[in-house]
């Protein structure tokens, strides 16, 4: 009895003790953006169900275009509105540039030095440096194009055998997963399927899980680095793959471009490579399947301007107006990152009028944003046409990469990728939905 006395007076000690501290930091940091009633310990957390960006929009309903939240004791802003994204990324462009220390980050991003999650300052904006100019360049990307052409071919290969006599059923998926992860690795390591022995067990959930994934990655990525300073050695340089081109950079300033520094830029580029235009290719399909009205213009388009008796080139993108409209449609209405990676303020500052305190974490749903009715005409419809009149370029409106200093530095990959992929796929098939249910 005693015992059950002692442990509900320390509980209330406790509550009481974390309400005061919860009610302190609200007065502390001024006028805090509109949030709704919190409990101890756990904030806002209970509030978060279902897909993450779904119920930051259900909130935004509620509290508006800036709101703010806790994740127990870290401070969330969460922003959904143009003009919001506009003031955080001009204005305050350089305190929002920064990263909030995940575990994620520390395990996959190399000890938060990747430049994913590596906080803004010499060491990031070298390895902005390097991704602008070394890997996402113009040349260097049209260098790996026979790369993307080859993976494309094996694909349409694929579904021409499985499709030889009539309609077949095929799980676009993991097609697109594969085709963007060999483009991806390939372009790395000259080497498709590297990884596939890997079981990512966990990732998002135990830290002793996401430490073991971390070294076995690691001793991969190792491992690829070794055998390409091996081949330099011998006078192999293969297909001058982008481990090739860090590793000659490594030789003229090895003090930086170490070997966990290589194994950083390789890992950020496999995994976020590889997912931004596997999942735009599968929403795209989603929704011309379900809109074959749309389906039918594009063929015609294709038709039209390159024709049966060869196959689409990228250099025929350009000229595919409608094709395009597609592909902004799909990032509009299904983002390829509802939620942006989350950013971290570096000071103090002010937004929309509310005071946002040094060290707050900053989400920005393009979710939401994408679906704006100030901004977008029957914004849940699939409408490629509303490109048409140029609406593609308007700024802070259509966001699928990001915007500012820590915007995603391969767009224009992904951007070639898709493009050469959907165009591909539609020129060379006919498609139809397996049964009367819409894929979406």
């Amino acid at each position: 009895m005693e015992d059950a006395w002692l442990y509900t007076s320390l509980s209330v000690v406790f509550l009481l003790f974390a309400f005061k501290l919860l009610l302190q930091s609200k007065r502390g940091h001024g006028n805090l953006p509109p949030s709704p009633p919190a409990v101890p310990i756990l904030g806002h957390l209970h509030l978060l169900k279902g897909p993450f960006h779904r119920a930051l929009h259900h909130l935004s309903e509620t509290y508006g275009p800036i709101f703010s939240l806790r994740f127990g004791s870290q401070l969330v802003v969460v922003i959904s509105s143009s003009s919001a994204v506009e003031e955080c990324f001009t204005k305050n462009d350089v305190i929002f540039a920064n990263r909030p220390r995940l575990m994620v980050s520390e395990y996959l991003g190399y000890k938060y030095t990747s430049i994913v999650s590596s906080p803004y300052g010499e060491h990031w904006r070298n390895l902005r440096r390097l991704c602008a100019l070394e890997i996402f360049s113009s040349n260097r990307l049209n260098m790996f194009l026979g790369i993307r052409k080859d993976e494309i071919k094996h694909l349409l290969r694929r579904l021409g055998r499985d499709s030889r006599d009539n309609f077949a059923k095929v799980e676009l998926k993991s097609l697109f997963s594969e085709l963007t992860f060999n483009i991806i690795t390939r372009m790395v390591a000259g080497k498709r399927r590297f990884f596939a022995h890997i079981k990512m067990d966990g990732l998002g959930g135990y830290e002793k899980k996401m430490a073991k994934n971390s070294r076995e990655l690691d001793v991969i990525l190792q491992g690829l680095i070794d055998e390409h300073r091996s081949n330099s050695k011998k006078g192999l340089m293969g297909n001058n793959t982008m481990i090739d081109h860090l590793l000659s950079l490594q030789k003229s300033e090895p003090e930086y471009y170490t070997d966990q520094i290589i194994k950083g830029v390789t890992m950020n580029l496999v995994f976020a490579g590889t997912d931004t235009a596997a999942v735009t290719m599968e929403w795209a399909m989603s929704l011309l399947l379900n809109h074959p009205d749309v389906l039918k213009k594009a063929k015609v388009e294709l038709d039209t301007c390159v024709g049966q008796e060869r196959l689409l080139e990228e250099a025929d993108l350009p000229k595919l107006h409608y094709l395009q409209n597609i592909i902004s449609e799909t990032f509009r209405l299904c983002p390829p990152a509802p939620l942006w990676l989350p950013h971290m303020s570096s000071a103090n500052c002010q937004l929309g009028g509310f005071d946002i305190p040094r060290d707050a974490m900053l989400l920005v749903n393009s979710w939401t944003l994408h679906r704006d009715p100030k901004l977008w005409d029957d914004p849940t419809s699939f409408k490629p046409e509303r490109f048409e009149g140029g609406e593609r370029g308007e700024t802070y409106k259509l966001l699928p990469f990001g915007t500012g200093r820590r915007a995603c530095p391969g767009s224009g990959l992904a951007n070639k990728v898709v493009g050469l992929t959907l165009g591909s796929l539609i020129q060379c098939y006919e498609w139809e939905r397996i049964s009367e249910k819409k894929l979406i």
